[in-house]
């Protein structure tokens, strides 16, 4: 009388199919075909799963898949016996609710801790501190100069020590006296943190 697997591998040989082929046909590995035929129980899942693989490999061998199911169901051991439960069968990733509830997570978390490293950075540093006005070496010919420039809206400026008040843009205008002595402007931008710039400019007074 033959079994289940004497009756499979007879119809993969007469197919003249090597395990590896037949794995690439049905997909099922051929670790678990090679153990069917052998009726390594052991190492094979459970029942359902095993109707599925013998029906697959009938139809590719092209015998009747009822008389292969008819022959295993008589040929499979009693449930006693041990059981590989998770046969890794196939390799398909599967998205679910808890990966994009994690991926979610991960990335509130990454902008959180981003934005509050710029924010630490910023705190941290010097401000920035462009002066436009006056130019380096400018001849200066009016007694009241206008000192014109941009820093960080937060930081605190100030034009040869006299505090000057700053636009929520960050721009601040400054009109200081110049005297004949007076050869150069000395802008210093400084943030919260007591980090310091400075910029200074020569100048060149030439006062009617």
């Amino acid at each position: 009388m033959r079994t289940i697997g004497q009756v499979l591998k007879e119809a993969r040989v007469r197919k003249r199919y090597s395990l590896l082929h037949l794995e690439e046909l049905t997909k099922i590995k051929k670790d678990f075909i090679e153990n069917l035929e052998k009726e390594n129980w052991t190492y094979l899942p459970e029942y359902p799963v095993l109707i599925g693989f013998a029906k697959n490999i009938s139809k590719f061998l092209e015998i009747d898949e009822r008389g292969s199911v008819a022959l295993l169901r008589r040929d499979y051991p009693p449930k006693k016996l041990s059981i590989n439960p998770k046969p890794d069968v196939s390799d398909k990733f599967v998205w679910s609710p808890k990966l994009t509830f994690l991926l979610g997570a991960a990335v509130v978390i990454a902008g959180v801790l981003g934005y509050l490293g710029f924010q630490y950075v910023r705190f941290v540093s010097p401000p920035p501190l462009e002066v436009t006005r006056p130019r380096e070496e400018e001849v200066v010919k009016e007694r009241n100069l206008k000192v014109v420039g941009k820093t960080s809206s937060d930081a605190t400026v100030k034009v040869n020590n006299q505090p000057v008040l700053v636009s929520d843009e960050g721009e601040f205008v400054a009109e200081i006296e110049i005297f004949e002595g007076t050869r150069e402007i000395e802008v210093r931008a400084i943030s919260r943190a007591g980090k310091e710039t400075v910029v200074k400019r020569k100048i060149k007074p030439e006062l009617n």
